[in-house]
């Protein structure tokens, strides 16, 4: 095979490197080595196409005889000759060939198993006889010995057998302790689903596993020392599980465990009883978790009545007995999905997720499966290939484009399985280090890597051809008699003079707008010529500028230059991608809603032209249509929308963790946005949304920190079950459901942990120090800023002592410090603090905290007096002062003004008038003063009206990028109102 001799010695030579250092390597017995020297060529071949393989060995020299033997009888022979068993297998025996590889995994760990006596010596039997069993594997494949078909079945079987291995270990030795669950005299079992390619025992070499756990009926365990309930010790039993699965020993990691896939995701109970189970799905199951339990299948299957009774559940919820439209819709939006997480993250050289990739096969075998798996038992199958089958056999997919797929599909796991088997790394990106690329080009038995390119890009080409005709979509044309369309094309590509540009939108538009359109457009076209964007994305742009300037003429002629300066800013944003070019002009129904929201907000411009991957969300129907305004509804839509968009990211990288939740946010807030300013949210009703999104986002951000710190330090030792001891305090605008675009989170964090506690870990920490860093863990997630800008910026100064005091406050020290040393105005601030996310019971204490301190009795002169001295302090150190532009917050009868009127009120009055307390928001204050008679309907009515336009034209000068609002006499008239009523309840105060 021709190659270039300088990339050919770095292979050679790392070969060398890891050969002398296998025969130097201190465990190495003689016998070991006399084996290595005879199949030393064998060797040295593949330890320049796997470093994996050659450092287990290193490690391991024992491995040698069950990694070699096999192969020794290959030594002169052709690398593509098959074994009888892979002949067999390639002719369809692909059962008989599994049951036989499980067979003989099953019995090695059982006897491995068997004088296991503990925890720790089970991590170490399952990590060496995965490592012993993936190099052999690795042995087969880099010397292609073995089809990928057997590749993918013996690295689905061996997951297979350590997942049982240590499950029905860990199973015997709790029920040494709690006895075990019973049903109808039989022992019940808790069942492992695996998902994805697990399911379809189709694994990929260094892949994780998706995990759902299950088991049939509540009670308690039988015959132990200590019996407890089915749903304790099957929680155990799963932690437990994941654990020595999950974690990472000095001898490696099983398997990285996602248990993300499981009802309500990382917030769900780690394992769930059938009936729970069947009223999720039934209930609240969602179109993605149908693709997803297509492939779902039970690992520890033993035959049982209850694997029946379990089947009978997920069955009828992932294949129906008819097509409906809502099908269709999923599978249009998945295929949307696909195609943004390919431009978000620019995943063209990833061979499994960008175009043309591994899981487009398997989207277009699953939309097939959903569509009509219900009438076809034989589309009901978990295996990939199979599916394929079917399809062509039952007539509903051509034979010739199925077996292009197949071919196309097993290449790529092909090429999949070798980047993995190079360093044991989940990776599907192509290599960029030169032995990398030439083991890859001589496993593929390719002349060259160019070669291996052109082969590749032909696969993918083929696959992304058949996935794009799945769900076909209509686009819209310009009919050949369109004079204003054929004129916006010539203002673009022409190089008119102005008079010619005038006369030939005369009709159109007026003469203003024309000359201000014109010199907006030279402008850009000569900024266009310093860039560099290629052949194809001069093309696109050509096609598009029209385009724009087409709806911007038909939609919004009066308002025309503004929106197009706006819209311009956005192209020149995206002009080096391309894709986003091509989004626009392949969409346009998306270009009409981009030209839309820049004629009504600067701000929305703004947020699109820094984060483009925002053009994605306006493929998303709902933009100006949102209706729902239930602030119970819209947390939940966020939570399912946010767990279905975390799953895409792996659980322990930080960085996609940060990016996943700025897009996120990102993505909604612009959705809320573009309601607003088309008036189908009235202002209150955008607060909460705002609000809620952020409580989301806390509580997802708290989960994730929770998980970085346990795993680095283990839990406080008082915690029981999935306790935290923590909790988040919302203050101010996110305390009063009140939150704009821009608003920052001010924030308290409390823990419970009683003194002389530390946590379980390896690394101990003392439990206050523990929530110290919990807390600046959070604190990193929402303020870093990435790429996609900063989350939130966070304010921790209203804690005990503000920013002297602890990071993370002891709920007895907050209480402590609330009835001895907080001013006046902490209270005021106290009014607006809500229980965000955290432990119940310890949003409960903050609660009976919060009633306890509000509704202490206090002399209302004394507290009108503290009120108004604060408020005047405020207004001297934040109030701008301009005699054009208004402050609508700290202005004299502005947004603070009737902040502090409420918490006034309720300082004053809570201790005599029960539900002062209740509402931490201003306009639900107002009508618990007047429910308590301490003023009157009309009073609150002016109040709550000033108070909700005041908010209204704030929000609306976010939107359009400003800060101050103009003088008008409708603003006077609100602002003389409110100070009537600030006059009434205070009087004048010194700054007038």
């Amino acid at each position: 095979m021709p190659r270039d001799s300088e990339n050919s010695m770095t292979n050679v030579e790392q070969a060398e490197k890891f050969w002398q250092q296998l025969l130097t390597a201190p465990s190495l017995t003689e016998n070991d080595r006399t084996l290595a020297e005879q199949n030393s060529e064998l060797l040295l071949l593949a330890f320049s196409r796997s470093a994996f393989l050659a450092e287990t060995l290193i490690q391991k020299p024992s491995f040698l005889s069950r990694v070699i033997s096999p192969l020794a009888q290959y030594a002169n022979e052709q690398h593509d000759t098959l074994s009888e068993d892979q002949q067999q297998e390639r002719e369809g025996g692909a059962d008989v060939i599994e049951n036989k590889i499980k067979a003989e995994y099953q019995s090695a760990l059982n006897d491995k198993l068997a004088n296991t006596s503990n925890e720790d010596a089970l991590f170490k039997v399952l990590r060496e006889y995965r490592n012993l069993e993936m190099a052999r594997i690795t042995f087969f494949d880099i010397l292609n010995k073995q089809p990928i078909e057997t590749s993918l079945l013996r690295v689905s079987a061996l997951a297979d057998v350590l997942i049982n291995g240590a499950y029905h270990w860990i199973y015997h030795h709790l029920s040494l302790r709690y006895g075990k669950p019973q049903s109808n005299d039989h022992d019940m079992h808790m069942y492992i689903l695996g998902m994805g390619k697990l399911g379809g025992r189709e694994l990929n070499f260094s892949s994780d596993i998706d995990l759902i756990f299950a088991y049939p009926e509540k009670g308690e365990t039988q015959g132990g020392r200590k019996n407890i309930e089915n749903q304790q010790f099957f929680t155990k039993l799963a932690q437990k599980l994941i654990q020595a699965l999950n974690k990472v020993t000095n001898d490696g990691q099983v398997y990285r465990v996602d248990m993300r896939l499981r009802p309500f995701g990382d917030s769900g109970p780690l394992v769930m009883h059938f009936a729970a189970l069947e009223d999720y799905y039934q209930d609240q199951g969602r179109h993605w978790e149908r693709f997803a339990m297509v492939k779902a299948r039970i690992i520890n299957d033993d035959n049982s009545q209850d694997v029946k009774w379990l089947q009978s559940i997920l069955h009828p919820f992932t294949f129906r007995r008819y097509l409906d439209f809502t099908t269709l819709d999923a599978l249009r939006n998945m295929k949307k999905l696909i195609a943004t997480e390919i431009r978000r993250r620019r995943l063209n050289n990833n061979i499994k997720l960008g175009p043309g990739g591994i899981r487009e096969v398997e989207f277009f075998a699953q939309s097939f499966q959903l569509i009509h798996g219900g009438r076809e038992p034989a589309l009901q199958s978990k295996s990939l290939l199979r599916t394929l089958s079917a399809l062509s056999e039952l007539g509903i997919v051509e034979s010739s484009v199925t077996e292009q797929l197949k071919h196309d599909y097993l290449f790529l796991r092909k090429v999949e399985h070798t980047l993995q088997q190079c360093q044991d790394r989940q990776t599907q990106t192509l290599p960029e280090e030169s032995w990398q690329q030439i083991a890859l080009t001589e496993v593929m038995s390719c002349e060259s890597h160019t070669a291996f390119l052109h082969q590749l890009d032909a696969a993918m080409a083929r696959i992304h051809g058949h996935f794009n005709e799945l769900v076909e979509e209509s686009h819209e044309t310009h009919s050949d008699e369109d004079q204003l369309f054929i004129a916006c094309q010539d203002a673009w590509r022409l190089s008119l003079q102005e008079e010619e540009f005038a006369e030939t939108f005369s009709e159109h538009l007026s003469s203003k707008d024309i000359a201000g359109i014109y010199l907006t457009l030279t402008t850009f076209k000569d900024k266009q010529r310093n860039y560099r964007i290629g052949q194809k994305g001069e093309d696109t742009l050509n096609k598009l500028l029209p385009e724009i300037l087409y709806v911007l003429i038909n939609q919004h002629p009066n308002n025309a230059v503004q929106v197009l300066n706006r819209l311009l800013g956005v192209i020149e944003a995206i002009t080096g991608r391309t894709t986003y070019l091509d989004l626009l002009l392949e969409n346009p129904d998306v270009l009409k809603q981009l030209v839309k929201l820049c004629e009504r907000s600067d701000w929305i411009a703004q947020e699109i032209k820094r984060f483009p991957l925002l053009l994605d969300e306006l493929l998303t129907p709902l933009y100006l249509g949102q209706q729902n305004t239930d602030i119970h509804t819209s947390k939940k839509e966020y939570q399912l929308e946010l767990r279905e968009t975390m799953l895409r990211v792996e659980q322990d990288d930080v960085e996609m963790l940060m990016d996943g939740l700025r897009q996120f946010k990102l993505c909604q807030q612009l959705r809320i946005a573009a309601s607003d300013i088309s008036d189908s949210l009235p202002i209150n009703n955008v607060s909460d949304k705002l609000t809620v999104l952020a409580e989301v986002i806390l509580e997802h951000a708290l989960n994730a920190a929770w998980m970085q710190m346990r795993q680095r330090y283990g839990v406080p030792s008082h915690l029981e079950g999935n306790e935290k001891g923590f909790a988040v305090i919302g203050y101010g605008k996110l305390g009063g459901y009140e939150l704009g675009y821009g608003s920052d989170l001010d924030l308290v964090f409390l823990h419970n942990a009683p003194r002389g506690i530390s946590t379980d870990g390896k690394k101990s920490l003392e439990a206050q120090q523990f929530y110290i860093k919990l807390a600046q863990r959070i604190m990193h997630l929402l303020n870093t800023k990435t790429l996609f800008g900063q989350l939130y910026e966070t304010d921790l100064r209203l804690r005990p002592s503000g920013n002297a005091g602890l990071l993370c406050c002891h709920i007895e020290g907050f209480e402590k410090y609330q009835n001895e040393e907080a001013w006046t105005w902490e209270h005021q601030a106290l009014v607006r603090a809500r229980a965000i996310c955290g432990d119940s019971n310890l949003l409960e204490d903050f609660n009976r905290v919060r009633n306890t301190i509000l509704s202490q009795t206090r002399d209302a002169q004394m507290l009108a007096t503290d009120v108004c001295k604060m408020r005047v302090k405020m207004r001297e150190h934040l109030l701008a002062k301009s005699n054009e532009k208004v402050d609508l917050k700290q202005c004299v009868g502005g947004i603070t003004d009737i902040e502090f009127m409420a918490q006034y009120l309720v300082l004053a009055h809570a201790q005599s008038v029960e539900g002062m307390t209740m509402y931490p928001d201003n306009l639900r204050i107002f009508d618990a003063a007047v429910q308590g008679n301490i003023i009157t309907p009309d009073t609150a009515s002016k109040l709550q009206k000033a108070y909700l336009k005041l908010r209204e034209q704030y929000h609306h000068l976010t939107l359009a990028d400003t800060k101050y609002a103009d003088q008008s006499e409708e603003l006077d008239a609100i602002r003389e109102q409110v100070s009537l009523h600030w006059n009434t309840l205070f009087g004048p105060c010194d700054d007038g």
